[in-house]
């Protein structure tokens, strides 16, 4: 997709907005005029445009390039001529659209884990739970047409498992067992994307659980799972049971 331009203000804004991980509003004021300069600068003339000693103008290019704001060149500018060819810095990409994303998960998660304290376990997997239905059912919905009609158990199981797959879950449908009843069946999640989450292992799969049940609500009918084995309690997979029959 052809990301759109963006205007001077915009431009700079947008740089204001990750001046924290270049660590000094000088390095930003840097970034900006090599942006400007389009062939890119050397230490030498980003020094005498900001007044500052050539290492340093040197330590804050290394950064930007480091961090892949800049990347050096080599070659001879109008100032050369044709002597030695000169180590110039410029700007990646003419265009700027960062997705520096300011991340609050440790607050989140710390404000999870202190609220869910306060209730009692059923009651917190409870609301788990019921949060994890609310997003299977959108995620079902968010199937379009093929969400409308009612599928087989089996089909829905495998757009559940599917949909499962396509959000980090890795996950499939099997029986329980080789002779297992015809009833029932089982998916099974070898990867679970909160793996590394720190919030107590039955709240994570009684929302793993709800987006079971929400979809194959949506998909077949209602249908109560089972947690049968959770990665988060050291098993290889997580395990979800469902009746063929609810």
């Amino acid at each position: 997709m052809e990301r759109s331009a963006l205007n001077p203000t915009e431009f700079a804004s947008a740089v204001t907005a990750i001046s924290s991980a270049f660590g000094d509003p000088t390095r930003r004021d840097i970034f900006l005029f090599i942006h400007e300069v389009g062939e890119g600068a050397t230490a030498a003339e980003v020094a005498e445009k900001f007044g500052l000693h050539v290492n340093v103008a040197r330590h804050h290019l290394d950064k930007l390039s480091a961090g892949g704001y800049a990347e050096v060149v080599v070659a001879r500018g109008a100032r050369t001529g044709a002597g030695r060819p000169s180590k110039r810095y410029r700007a990646t990409e003419p265009q700027l659209s960062p997705q520096v994303p300011v991340r609050h998960d440790a607050v989140l998660v710390n404000l999870l884990k202190r609220a869910l304290a306060l209730l009692p376990r059923e009651q917190a997997e409870a609301l788990a739970e019921e949060v994890g239905a609310e997003y299977g059912q959108a995620m079902a919905a968010s199937m379009g047409d093929a969400a409308e009609t009612q599928r087989s158990f089996r089909a829905a199981l495998h757009a559940v498992a599917d949909a499962m797959t396509a959000h980090g879950f890795a996950a499939r449908v099997d029986t329980p067992q080789p002779d297992g009843a015809k009833d029932q069946l089982r998916i099974v999640a070898e990867h679970c994307p909160f793996g590394g989450a720190e919030v107590v292992h039955p709240v994570i799969c009684a929302v793993d659980r709800g987006m079971i049940r929400g979809m194959l609500g949506a998909l077949s009918g209602e249908n109560r799972p089972v947690t049968g084995g959770s990665v988060l309690q050291g098993d290889e997979a997580c395990e979800f049971d469902v009746a063929t029959r609810p």
